[in-house]
């Protein structure tokens, strides 16, 4: 999926106040919060490992982190397990918000705000534009943003910022253009979260159209389910790689139904619920009366092997097992189904 020119909005004051200044290789982080966090935890972790860099409990309204970096990294902040802030970990005092998710006061926390600043004034001229606007209108703001984009890239190629917004664009590449990315910026190499991403285009590639099925195995409340038990056994068969959570998800179950409905006894219909918790995924299958066959708490071990960056992903098999549509949906989804069942 790629991203929308509405990815990200933030504001443009930090009005919070922060703590007083460091020796050269020391930092504060201030997270203004209220009193009714007081006692909770909160950590900063690494963007790329998980790894957790530093915590402390909120105190007086406010969690407050101090010590010292070697070399900076970019982090998130998390407030008792949910996603508080994201930050470039570097000497200087840093305030961190809440509301925005960001951090000023250290130069490049400081580049990090006015690049999403500018791109939130591009969003607004974007949607200001309204139904007259010409295609070449809206193009202009399009390519000023993507420009964006790649010039703040370029100009923090050396820093974590450069780092991040790396990690951005990856998510809109091919496997060789992804591979030219990296031969054009070689200290993104080593990154865990590079490395994750390009095996799951690697992964992706191997279970395209026209190549077969890979197999997983999960066995969840002591059952024991293989995507083997569905696939390949002689009918088309549509899996829906889902989560409870995904709007996108949930929305795009209404076409599955149709499907369902108008094919079920021509083809199966599989459910595989990922990054999900069972216990959300069964109220889910309840709540939108989801009829067809389930494989729950596959976590991560089915979207790693085919590859899936998002969901909702939606794979169509053959009765051999060979894949024949990925990654459709709505009326395209239904054409590929169609054309499959006039076979």
């Amino acid at each position: 999926m790629k991203r929308s020119i509405l990815s990200f909005v933030c504001a443009g004051i930090f009005t919070v106040s922060c703590a007083t200044a460091n020796t050269a290789d020391n930092y504060t982080v201030t997270l203004p919060l209220t009193a009714e966090e007081d006692g909770l935890s909160a950590y900063i972790v690494s963007f790329d490992t998980g790894e957790k860099l530093d915590s402390a409990i909120v105190t007086d309204g406010k969690a407050v982190f101090t010590g010292e970096i070697n070399e900076p990294v970019f982090a998130r902040i998390l407030l008792d397990g949910n996603r508080a802030a994201m930050l470039v970990l570097e000497p200087g005092n840093i305030c961190a918000d809440a509301k925005t998710r960001l951090a000023t006061g250290t130069p490049t926390n400081d580049t990090m705000v006015g690049f999403f600043n500018k791109q939130s004034e591009l969003e607004k001229e974007y949607r200001a534009l309204g139904d007259s606007a010409t295609d070449a209108q809206k193009q202009d703001i399009l390519t000023r943003y993507n420009n964006l984009g790649k010039e703040t890239l370029e100009q923090n190629a050396s820093n974590p910022l450069g780092f991040y917004l790396f990690l951005q664009e990856c998510y809109n590449w091919n496997l060789p253009t992804f591979d030219a990315k990296l031969k054009e910026y070689p200290q993104f190499s080593s990154s865990k979260k590079v490395q994750t991403l390009r095996q799951g285009l690697v992964n992706k590639e191997e279970t395209s159209v026209g190549k077969m099925f890979k197999d997983f195995t999960i066995t969840y409340n002591g059952e024991t389910k293989k995507l083997s038990d569905y696939v390949g056994k002689g009918k088309y068969t549509l899996v829906d790689f889902w989560a409870s959570w995904c709007g996108p998800c949930i929305r795009e179950t209404a076409v599955i139904k149709d499907l369902y409905n108008k094919y079920s006894d021509k083809m199966d219909f599989l459910g595989v619920a990922v990054w999900d918790e069972p216990e959300n995924t069964l109220r889910a299958i309840e709540k939108h009366q989801l009829p067809w066959e389930q494989i729950l708490n596959t976590q991560n071990v089915a979207t790693d092997i085919y590859g899936i960056p998002a969901i909702p992903c939606i794979i169509l098999f053959d009765p051999e097992g060979k894949i024949v549509s990925r990654d459709k949906q709505d009326a395209a989804l239904v054409a590929d189904v169609e054309a499959a069942m006039q076979q």
